[in-house]
């Protein structure tokens, strides 16, 4: 069967000065600072809310750091707007985060798209002039000067056609997905909660990781649990699908129902094996499956290994005191990919990302923000983390303020002027 779609002209709607796709910490953070700068800004989600891995995506706590006031301004509020309390600054409630999200967007005055999916981009040449969006509302075309590409596996710019690689350099294999959930009924004051892969717990029974590679169904065969600010209830990063491609709709599915189905034999082995679970039961799991890799973007300037283990310094530095290890899980298997290191990263001091990581090397308007930037599959491994998410994010809103304010190409704003921008 052959079928062509007739030809039709799509509506356009103008009058943006920035465009911001995707709404994950990067895209909040993009948003909000170029909202507070006077910009028209229009932030496009596919999704029904905001906050990307963070909200929809059930993700437990914001891991490593950064230097950058726009993080710790949400961790604040955050912590104001939770019922229980939150002595712990980075465990997220996503509930309210969420409505922490939404105010920092309504006070910046972004207009917000959800249930909207980019699907294509608007190109004059090697110029991007916008986007195209399918939702119920149909197909239009949304127009800006400048777009931001928050949306993790950089959509807007592969439409575009900006060079990009997937996955490690060498096979082009991507590290798995994986599906946040929590369990609720959880005894806190028993109970065992290891954080990474290299925690070990002794129990009764026999210690926790090696027990779970016994009782749990490969590669979800670890534990790896977190505390919540909500009393009894325990986040579960433990769900596990390699082979997954994250810009494929089947990859997505195929992970979906895999993950799930591991999910009640997971609840099982925690009842059974893990001090204070024995009367947990599965509570909500989240709505957006973790992709951690997909595409990485070739920008004006690259970020490696070597620049994070050598905390360098940038001096055209756009983020800085970003600090995290090299988070690689098992491309192929469970647990630790062999070149990840958690609890044995020896460099303790932030790096700087530089503006170049966030402009692609040749096509014009558009700007990559968070793990979609200029990197190496190792350094992505570290600046994929939310909360230097945030920091690219604010970079990226603050040098497209910049752009729309001066009438300039992004390439073209210098980093001392995002610098002020930021620091001030």
């Amino acid at each position: 069967m052959k079928y062509i779609e007739r030809e039709r002209a799509l509506p356009v709607v103008e009058g943006y000065d920035i465009i911001v796709a995707g709404s994950g910490p990067s895209g909040i953070a993009a948003a909000v600072t170029a909202g507070r700068g006077g910009a028209k800004v229009l932030l496009i989600e596919a999704q029904g809310s905001v906050g990307g891995i963070s909200t929809t995506g059930m993700m437990s706590h914001f891991t490593g750091t950064v230097d950058s006031p726009l993080y710790w301004e949400i961790l604040n509020r955050q912590r104001e707007k939770c019922l229980f309390g939150n002595s712990n600054l980075i465990e997220i409630d996503p509930e309210a985060l969420k409505n922490v999200y939404c105010e920092m967007l309504s006070e910046a005055k972004v207009d917000i798209l959800l249930y909207s999916l980019v699907c294509g981009a608007v190109m004059e040449e090697n110029h991007l002039r916008g986007v195209i969006v399918q939702n119920k509302s149909g197909r239009t075309v949304y127009a800006a000067a400048v777009v931001i590409d928050c949306t993790g596996d950089g959509d807007v710019a592969a439409y575009s056609g900006a060079e990009h690689f997937m996955g490690r350099e060498e096979d082009g294999l991507m590290q798995p997905a994986t599906l946040m959930f929590k369990v609720a009924g959880v005894d806190m004051e028993r109970a065992a909660l290891p954080g990474s892969f290299e925690t070990t717990v002794e129990t009764e029974k026999g210690e926790l990781q090696a027990l779970a590679k016994e009782k749990l169904p490969a590669p979800a065969d670890h534990v790896l649990l977190y505390h919540s600010p909500i009393p009894g209830i325990v986040t579960c990063n433990m769900t596990n699908v390699t082979g997954i491609d994250g810009t494929k709709a089947e990859d997505l599915t195929r992970a979906e129902l895999i993950c799930r189905s591991q999910m009640e034999p997971i609840v099982a082995f925690l009842r059974e094996y893990v001090p204070g679970f024995s009367h947990c039961y599965l509570l909500s799991a989240a709505s957006l499956i973790g992709i951690r890799e997909t595409r990485h973007f070739k920008g004006v300037e690259v970020i490696t290994e070597k620049d994070i283990l050598t905390a360098r310094q940038y001096e055209n530095w756009v983020v800085r005191g970003a600090h995290f290890n090299f988070d690689v899980h098992n491309l192929t298997g469970a647990g630790l990919d062999a070149t990840g290191v958690q609890h044995n990263f020896k460099q303790d001091k932030g790096y700087a990302i530089p503006y170049g990581c966030l402009v692609p090397e040749v096509i014009d308007g558009l700007l990559l923000s968070g793990r979609n930037i200029s990197g190496t599959h190792m350094a992505h491994s570290n600046f994929r983390v939310m909360p230097i998410c945030v920091g690219i994010g604010a970079a990226g809103g603050a040098a497209a303020l910049l752009a729309v304010t001066r009438h300039l190409e992004v390439r073209k704003i210098p980093a001392r002027e995002i610098q002020q921008v930021l620091l001030s």
